[in-house]
Formats: C-alpha cells, structure tokens, sequence
C-alpha cells in the first residue's frame, strides 16, 4: 500500500466533506473547494475521518491512491487555515504596492505592472519589497506566485528581482575584467 495513500485524513471542526461520485466537496470555516477525483479511487467517510482506497495493485491505482489523498488533504488544510506563499523583491527602486485588490510592481521596467489576482486569490503587502500571495486553494496560490515571479526573475550577477522568501539565488562572478592590459 502507499504510505501516504493509507493514511486517513481527519477532520477539524467546522470542516465537512461532501462525497458524490468522482467528486468531492470540502466546506469549512475559509470557504468551499471541490475536486473530481480518479473514478478508480474510492473514497468514503470512516468514523469522522476520510479514507481514499485502491481497487487494485495496477501501477497507474498505486500513482492515484497517493496524489487523491493528498489533493484532499491540500483541500482540507486549505479551507482550515489557507496557503500564503510570501515573494521578497531586492533592487534599487524596485517596490510593491497595493492599489485595490491589485497588486502593483514597479521593477525597473518603464512602466508599472499591474497583477489582477483571480477569484479566490489575494495580494497582501507587508513592505514596498516584502508581499504575500494568500489564498484557500493551494494549486491556485502556487501558480499565481509562480506568475509574479515570471515578471522580474532574479538575475544571477546582481540578484536583482523578485524571489521566493526562502529561495537561494547562485550568484555568478561577472567580468574579471583586463588586469595587467593597459597600453596595448
């Protein structure tokens, strides 16, 4: 059995799991996702608890069992406590900026950027070089973070741009430059 798959999913308070086949719902007190789920996967209600089960040892069931459990949970968590990803910008003149529920990036180019978050998703600013991505659905918040970055990525010899808070940019030397060439 997949070590991830086997393990049940239990559910905080205010939580509740609605199972119709191929989909499930999951209500909480942040708000309501659904996912359709493979229709080889069962997945049912045990003692307050969700359970996802295989109807067999076909390699493609084993590749299910665990991503369903997991996509659940992800729901789960998401509707208790939500997903934050937090995006830091470094470079000189470089800032964020709320205005309305968009988020507004003035990242060297000659013209600000503006970022219309998607139904479910919002921007919160912590400094002009420090901001949020927050949101119930995991997937969601990823891909939205993901396409903020893409506007300025971090640059290698300056590390200029914006970056994941715990993200390690390698840094490269640049130019060595002529020493010892003067006069030729």
């Amino acid at each position: 059995m997949s070590r991830i798959g086997r393990m049940p999913i239990t559910l905080p308070s205010g939580v509740e799991v609605t199972i119709v086949p191929n989909v499930v719902h999951v209500k909480g007190p942040k708000g309501e996702l659904s996912q359709q789920v493979p229709s080889r996967m069962m997945v049912a209600m045990q003692d307050g608890q969700v359970v996802v089960t295989r109807p067999d040892e076909e390699k493609e069931s084993k590749a299910f069992h665990g991503l369903t459990r997991t996509l659940i949970a992800n729901m789960v968590e998401g509707v208790t406590n939500g997903y934050r990803k937090t995006l830091e910008i470094s470079g000189v003149g470089y800032r964020a900026g709320r205005v309305g529920n968009r988020l507004t990036l003035q990242v060297g180019f000659s013209h600000p950027v503006e970022i219309v978050p998607p139904a479910g998703v919002s921007f919160e600013v912590e400094s002009p070089t420090r901001f949020h991505v927050v949101g119930i659905d995991k997937a969601l918040v990823g891909e939205i973070a993901a396409r903020v970055r893409r506007v300025r990525p971090p640059e290698p010899y300056l590390g200029k741009g914006i970056r994941y808070a715990d993200e390690r940019v390698r840094r490269k030397a640049g130019k060595a430059g002529k020493v010892g060439a003067k006069g030729r």
